[in-house]
């Protein structure tokens, strides 16, 4: 489990980060400067495994200057130092990297201000792969965390693009196999001919081009763990093969003459109604019910917006030339992101942000840099701006 050390001498904004941490399973360590434990200055951290730290620049000043809160954060091993400064004069959020990004200083004009809070929390916590904010969000994260400690097969339901590979990777991050291989495939993008080689693997001229044997993907899984991507897409003839596999924890290679045991646990996903799919016969019920052992289901995007804000951070961060900061987006820029149906989920997000990089000046993202692609949408021929060609014509890129 993560953790935050936040010195509450003179941080405005500590209550609110701390809250934001808590609620997203980050144990927060409130550190005095006192002699109260833990004591941050007394390097009283014995038994706490934190990375980070968080103050005021007046806790700063307080201490002797920046050269000692280094010091003390090195003899108290930590990695990272965030030093918050309100300023009034900063639009949003303001931000700068010393000594490698080691250092942040982070000026705000408001601390109620939840994209700066975001931003925030994301510095803190750069490494967590599962961005949220909705409440429901966090109970399947809850819930997929207990799992993760098992080994049972995980099936992942949802829409396209509403983070079923991300959750998955979050199964795996949080299990006992997390270093180990997480290895990815898409059932649906690999020739139906070469699946099965692909799969488990080939022996050198076992078909015509295979001038060199393969293990295949279950082997290069073993002891991780293995995503079978739109596992609906699967051919039938191939799907009672891959019951066996997981039946008997053995796979024989195309043109092998003898099984190899693996170890790998099997995570799914499929953004179809499996049981339309097996009441139609295009989907095995026995292999169905032994990858649905326990099943996770993704929403949405527009049925989470509380989400919406700490992805778009996450993507930001992801495709921003400069990686010392990300710009400040304004509440009229927020309000459109935030009032959107999202038909494409997390992908339409992704390329409405890339968009919108593009767009903005001054390290500021407002409502003329967000263009969405209304095309999937019922929009009323009375709107002013009904196509995204329309969008790219209106917007402000002299």
């Amino acid at each position: 489990m993560s953790q935050v050390i936040v010195v509450n001498s003179n941080l405005k904004i500590a209550n609110n980060l701390s809250d934001i941490l808590e609620s997203r399973d980050i144990t927060v360590i409130k550190a005095g400067s006192d002699n109260s434990k833990p004591n941050f200055l007394g390097i009283d951290l014995v038994g706490y495994q934190a990375d980070t730290v968080v103050c005021s620049d007046i806790f700063e000043k307080e201490v002797g200057g920046s050269s000692k809160l280094v010091a003390i954060a090195r003899q108290a091993k930590l990695s990272k130092i965030i030093i918050i400064s309100e300023d009034s004069s900063v639009n949003g959020i303001d931000i700068e990297q010393e000594l490698g990004g080691a250092v942040r200083r982070v000026s705000i004009s408001d601390f109620t201000d939840q994209y700066s809070l975001e931003l925030i929390f994301n510095m803190c916590c750069p490494n967590i792969s599962f961005s949220a904010g909705d409440i429901k969000t966090y109970e399947l994260l809850s819930l997929a965390k207990r799992v993760a400690n098992t080994d049972v097969t995980v099936f992942i339901n949802g829409p396209t693009g509403s983070g079923k590979e991300v959750l998955a990777n979050y199964l795996h991050e949080n299990s006992s196999r997390k270093d180990e291989p997480f290895v990815a495939v898409n059932c649906a993008a690999i020739p139906e001919n070469m699946l099965e080689a692909i799969l488990f693997g080939h022996e050198k001229g076992a078909f015509t081009g295979a001038s060199n044997a393969n293990k295949g993907i279950f082997r290069a899984a073993d002891k991780g763990t293995l995503l079978l991507d739109e596992i609906s897409e699967m051919p039938l003839s191939l799907q009672a093969k891959l019951l066996r596999v997981l039946q008997e924890r053995k796979v024989t290679p195309v043109g092998g003459q003898r099984d190899i045991d693996v170890d790998v646990r099997v995570l799914a996903t499929s953004n179809r109604d499996m049981a339309s799919e097996v009441n139609q016969s295009r989907f095995r019920e026995d292999l169905y019910y032994r990858l649905n052992v326990f099943p996770l289901q993704t929403r949405n995007l527009s049925a989470r917006v509380g989400d919406i804000l700490p992805i778009s951070i996450k993507i930001l961060n992801k495709h921003y030339k400069d990686n010392h900061t990300i710009p400040y987006m304004t509440s009229g820029a927020r309000e459109l992101l935030l009032g959107h149906d999202w038909p494409g989920n997390v992908r339409e997000l992704e390329n409405t942000l890339q968009r919108a990089l593009v767009l903005s000046r001054d390290n500021i993202i407002d409502e003329n840099s967000i263009m969405i692609d209304k095309s999937l949408l019922n929009i009323s021929n009375n709107s002013s701006i009904d196509t995204f060609a329309d969008q790219l014509a209106f917007a402000k890129i002299t």
